[in-house]
């Protein structure tokens, strides 16, 4: 752990960041469709998370990406809550501590922003993120909030801020 550095998204982080998404989308066995691998926002991470409200941090380490996470406006709600969005780190990035730390962002930055609270969508296999999700102050859903057209996530987690 030379070299980490957790940062918010650069536009030349595009390409880098979609494509790590995808990997670890498919290594976890996440359906293409219904989830994060089909969104159109993948491809300009930069642009979509360069609105009011809303950030995305990159981890990278020796100048090299390996995961990020964000937080923007939760679609399709009355209530001012925002989602924490988009959270994958590659596999040499897991099980350092990075993901909380990266998490403690969003949420820092979602309190600062006077978000009441923080949703998320995730894979109820994904026990691993769940168990940090939990750890972090998450509490389960019986059903989703919003519409973030995620519709194959099928866990669902909030929490107050």
């Amino acid at each position: 752990m030379d070299a980490i550095k957790i940062r918010t998204i650069e536009k030349k982080d595009n390409e880098f960041i979609a494509s790590i998404i995808r990997e670890v989308l498919v290594e976890m066995g996440v359906p293409k469709v219904g989830t994060a691998y089909e969104d159109e926002s993948l491809d300009k991470m930069f642009e979509t998370y360069n609105q009011p409200k809303s950030v995305y941090y990159v981890v990278e380490e020796n100048g090299v990406i390996l995961g990020g996470g964000g937080i923007a406006p939760l679609e399709n709600t009355d209530e001012n809550i925002c989602e924490l969005q988009k959270m994958y780190f590659l596999p040499s990035l897991r099980g350092k501590g990075i993901g909380k730390k990266v998490i403690q962002q969003c949420l820092d930055f979602a309190k600062a922003s006077k978000y009441s609270k923080c949703y998320l969508e995730t894979m109820p296999y994904m026990k691993a993120a769940r168990a940090l999700y939990e750890k972090v102050g998450f509490s389960n859903l019986e059903q989703p909030v919003g519409d973030t057209g995620h519709y194959s996530c099928q866990a669902w987690m909030i929490k107050e801020l």
